[in-house]
C-alpha cells in the first residue's frame, strides 16, 4: 500500500524559512548558554559509541572499563547514559560494567542499511535483547519508505517493537528508530518518517547511523523536534530525540541542546528523552570544561 504525507494528520507542514530563521537565532545565542552545567548535562545524555569494523571483545571491554574508572577519576561528573555497541557485544558490556544505571545500547536489525529479510532483522533484535541490551536502535526500512510504501515500513517498526517487548519478558527496553535523515533529504520526508516511527512504537527517533555522507544536521533535528512536539500534543505521549553522526565538538552538542530546549522545552533535557550518539564528543566536552586537552576515552 502506498501512502504519503502522514504529517498532514498532525497539522504539520515544515516552514523552511521559519526554521532557517530560528536556527540562525539559536546559533547566534550559543555562547550565552554555554556553561559547565550545560556541558555536564550533555555528557550525561551521551550514548558512548563504538561501531567499528575492528571492534573486538577486548576493545569493547576496555571502553567499558574506562567508563567504570571514570567515576573514580572524575567524581564530580555524571556517567554517560549508555555504551552503544554492535549486538554481539551486548554480553561483553553486561559482564564488565560496574554501574547498571549506565545502559547497554545495541544497534540491531541489520544496521546500518536495514537491507535484509524481516525475519533476520527480528532474530538479531531478539538475540540482542536476550544478551542484555537495555536499548535497541534500528534503522527505518528505507527500501520501503523511499518507495512510498509507508505501510510496510511502519509494519517493520511495529514488528521490531513487538519483538523487543516479547524478548524482554517484562523488562523495559528502550526502542529507538534511526531515520537516516541525510538520505531522506527533504523536510517533508524527514517529517513523515518521524511521525511514522512514533506511530509504530518508537520511544526515540534518531537522526542518523553515522555511516553515510550526511548525518545529523541542525535542520533535520529541528524538524524532528517539531514533529515530536506535534505528536505529543495529539497523543499525550512523549517521544525522545537522539542526534547522532558527526557530532564531534562541544559546541555541536550545545547547538543540539539548544534546539531541543527551544522546540520541546526543558522537560526534554534529560536522558529519558534526549540523547547523543557519539564517539569523539566525550573527550571534547571534558576538554572544554577542564580547559586542557583530555583524551580519556
Amino acid at each position: 500500500m502506498i501512502m504519503a504525507n502522514i504529517s498532514a494528520k498532525y497539522g504539520y507542514t515544515p516552514d523552511k524559512e521559519a526554521i532557517g530563521r530560528h536556527l540562525e537565532l539559536i546559533a547566534s545565542n550559543l555562547e550565552t548558554i554555554v556553561s559547565t552545567e550545560v556541558y555536564k548535562e550533555c555528557f550525561s545524555i551521551m550514548d558512548l559509541t563504538t561501531l567499528k569494523n575492528t571492534d573486538t571483545p577486548a576493545s569493547v571491554a576496555k571502553l567499558v572499563e574506562k567508563v567504570n574508572s571514570f567515576k573514580v577519576d572524575y567524581p564530580d561528573w555524571p556517567l554517560p547514559a549508555s555504551v552503544c555497541v554492535y549486538p554481539n557485544f551486548a554480553s561483553v558490556v553486561k559482564e564488565h560494567r560496574h554501574y547498571p544505571q549506565m545502559h547497554i545500547t545495541t544497534v540491531a536489525g541489520c544496521f546500518p542499511t536495514s537491507q535484509s529479510f524481516l525475519e533476520v532483522k527480528l532474530h538479531e533484535i531478539e538475540c540482542a535483547v536476550k544478551a542484555g541490551a537495555d536499548e535497541i536502535d534500528i534503522v527505518l526500512a528505507l527500501n520501503s519508505f523511499l518507495a512510498g510504501d509507508y505501510e510496510t515500513a511502519g509494519a517493520e517498526i511495529a514488528a521490531a517493537k513487538a519483538c523487543i517487548d516479547k524478548a524482554a519478558e517484562g523488562r523495559k527496553v528502550i526502542f529507538k528508530v534511526i531515520l537516516e535523515t541525510g538520505l531522506l533529504v527533504t523536510h517533508e520526508k524527514i517529517a513523515d518518517a518521524s511521525f511514522l516511527a512514533m506511530e509504530n512504537g518508537a520511544d526515540f527517533i534518531k537522526t542518523s547511523t553515522g555511516k553515510v555522507d550526511v548525518n545529523a544536521t541542525p535542520v533535520s533535528a529541528y524538524v524532528m523536534c517539531q514533529c515530536i512536539k506535534k505528536y505529543y500534543e495529539a497523543t499525550g505521549r512523549k517521544v525522545g530525540f537522539k542526534a547522532a553522526g558527526g557530532i564531534s565538538s562541544a559546541m555541536d552538542a550545545v547547538c543540539y541542546y539548544s534546539i531541543v530546549s527551544t522546540v520541546l522545552g526543558k522537560e526534554w533535557l534529560n536522558k529519558d528523552l534526549f540523547r547523543f550518539g557519539v564517539s569523539r564528543l566525550a573527550n571534547q566536552i571534558l576538554s572544554a570544561v577542564e580547559q586542557k586537552t583530555v583524551a580519556y576515552f
